[in-house]
């Protein structure tokens, strides 16, 4: 195949990946929730669950990191069970962290939700000014898969 050819063919696949994902609509999922006019729980498609930052539930006044990723995480887990997949099946989850001195706090938390038989997803971690909720420490994303 000479390169005008690759191209091409570079271009056309390019092009059709978002109308392969269109084709396969976009559903609203909610968890029961009362929910915002401005804000998704999570979409599906294209067979990926995309969930929305989830916080720590509850006050947060004390509550230690480990507490907070906890908590943030039963939330990610409780969207991807409504939208029909679960925390093995997660691809990618970014962490947003208000302090670095909670990485290690957050990462011992976090490595307890997914077992040695299922590895963890890809994962970024980033450290942020602040968070929309004063007193949460993080918000954690992420996209998981939709077993067929």
């Amino acid at each position: 195949m000479n390169r005008k050819m690759r191209i091409f063919a570079t271009a056309a696949l390019v092009s059709a990946v978002p109308a392969v994902v269109l084709s396969q609509g976009r559903e609203v999922v909610t968890t029961g929730g009362r929910g915002s006019p401005t804000l998704s729980t999570a979409v599906k498609s294209g067979g990926i669950v995309y969930a929305s930052g989830q916080l720590p539930a509850g006050t947060y006044r004390d509550s230690s990191i480990e507490a907070q990723t906890a908590s943030a995480l039963e939330n990610v887990k409780r969207v991807f069970e409504a939208a029909g997949t679960s925390m093995d099946q997660a691809v990618k989850c970014t962490v947003f962290l208000v302090d670095l001195k909670d990485f290690q706090g957050m990462n011992s938390a976090y490595a307890r939700y997914w077992s040695p038989e299922k590895p963890p997803p890809a994962r970024s971690t980033v450290v942020v000014a602040a968070l929309v909720v004063p007193g949460a420490r993080l918000e954690v994303e992420c996209m998981a898969a939709i077993p067929r």
